[in-house]
């Protein structure tokens, strides 16, 4: 991570607050019209035991915020944020939301990714939110990663997904939405998925290609429950 000069870190200081400003009035005027599974957390919340939420990249701009509510239950959420100067605000967002904050990366030597990780959830209880598709696709394919690193950890995989009436799609790999404001908004999450110890690593792409199915569904779901609501 480079060293931040004085004037960036001034620019951040204003920057954080006039973001999270931004992103709470759009957040504000979103309607949530259908919450589907949500039961499915209570379990996990119960046990007091870390679990790994993920979902596609592109949703990561509402599933974020809907884990947050789950901070005050008990769920010790971590964001996976990149480690140069670019990720210092949205890690400032995030702290400010009581969230811990994982500085790296998903693309450096994945032996010692999972090893960094599998402390973070084992050693400090920590739940990592993972884009099972990032951080560079292919859109909607599951990575290995996620299932690895679930088997490692024995913490269960939670899948979530949502649908919007109306919404910004950018031009990027991953067609990153964003609901444009007063959207009407359904969301999905799927029951937890735990990937047993035992399994060995040739007989994990089953696994792989069973949690990119449920997401897959659930998107499918929260459309229909968009529909209907």
């Amino acid at each position: 991570m480079r060293t931040m000069t004085i004037k960036r870190q001034l620019l951040y200081a204003l920057v954080t607050p006039l973001v999270k400003l931004i992103l709470r009035g759009l957040w504000s005027t979103y309607r949530i019209v259908h919450i589907s599974g949500e039961e499915n957390l209570e379990p996990v919340i119960a046990s007091k035991k870390p679990l790994i939420p993920c979902y596609w990249h592109q949703h990561h701009f509402v599933c974020a915020q809907f884990l947050r509510r789950f901070l005050r239950r008990g769920i010790k959420l971590g964001f996976l944020i990149s480690p140069s100067v670019d990720g210092e605000v949205p890690a400032r967002i995030a702290r400010s939301w009581g969230a811990e904050v994982i500085r790296g990366s998903t693309t450096r030597a994945g032996a010692q990714a999972l090893r960094d990780m599998y402390t973070i959830v084992v050693k400090q209880g920590v739940s990592p939110v993972t884009t099972s598709d990032g951080p560079q696709g292919p859109l909607h394919v599951f990575k290995l990663g996620d299932i690895l690193l679930a088997q490692f950890t024995q913490a269960p995989l939670l899948p979530l997904s949502y649908a919007a009436d109306r919404y910004w799609q950018l031009r990027s790999w991953d067609q990153f939405i964003i609901p444009k404001p007063f959207a009407r908004i359904a969301i999905c999450v799927g029951q937890p998925y735990a990937v047993a110890r035992g399994v060995h690593s040739d007989d994990l792409e089953p696994q792989r290609r069973t949690m990119e199915n449920r997401l897959i569904s659930l998107n499918a779901q929260a459309h229909t429950l968009l529909k209907l609501n």
